[in-house]
This record gives C-alpha cells, structure tokens and sequence, in this order.
C-alpha cells in the first residue's frame, strides 16, 4: 500500500475518534481496529482486548486475523505516527461479528 496516495477521513461515533484512511488507488476504507473495538467494547485498554480477540479467534475457529489485516502509519493520540492494524469495510464486519456489543448496530450502520 502506497501510504502517499492514502487520505485520513478520520469518523466520530459516540464522540470517539475512529481513524479511517481512504485509499484513492483500491478505492477502499481502511479502519483502525483497536478504534472498533474500543468503541464495541467500551474499554480503555483496546489493545489488550484486541490481543485477546486475534488469540481466541486462532483458537477456537482457526482464523488467522492477518488475512484480513493490514499495517498503516497512524497518528496516536499522542501525535506520533505508529503502525496501526487496519480493516477493510468487510473486515470489520467480521471483527464485529465476533464482539458482542450494544454498538454493533450503530456502527454496521
């Protein structure tokens, strides 16, 4: 992926950020996971639930998460540019699919 022709269009639910880069070469969304997630699961420690999910999911339904993940340069809150697992629209659908949460909807939406 070609970072250059990448544009932040960064979205707000529940006035959480969700980092989201269009790509103009695929033609795509990429969607910072750990923003999904916090925002499903309503926690402060994303990362370790994140940690959690890829482990379970290569477990119990031998699902590699790397097929549907990718690696981007994003700002962090702290204003530093880190390399971020991102999700295409139909990867995080599955990512979703395998949170329960009352935000699910909303965000499908």
């Amino acid at each position: 992926m070609n970072q250059d022709k990448m544009q932040l269009v960064n979205k707000l639910f529940n006035d959480e950020t969700i980092r989201t880069v269009w790509d103009q070469e695929k033609e795509k969304y990429f969607i910072s996971v750990v923003d999904i997630i916090k925002v499903l699961v309503e926690s402060n420690e994303p990362r370790k639930y994140w940690n959690w999910l890829k482990n379970k999911l290569k477990k119990e339904e031998e699902f590699e998460t790397s097929s549907i993940t990718r690696q981007l340069k994003l700002k962090a809150q702290d204003g530093k540019y880190r390399l971020t697992d991102v999700v295409d629209i139909e990867g995080m659908f599955r990512i979703i699919e395998s949170i329960p949460s009352k935000n699910a909807e909303p965000i499908k939406q």
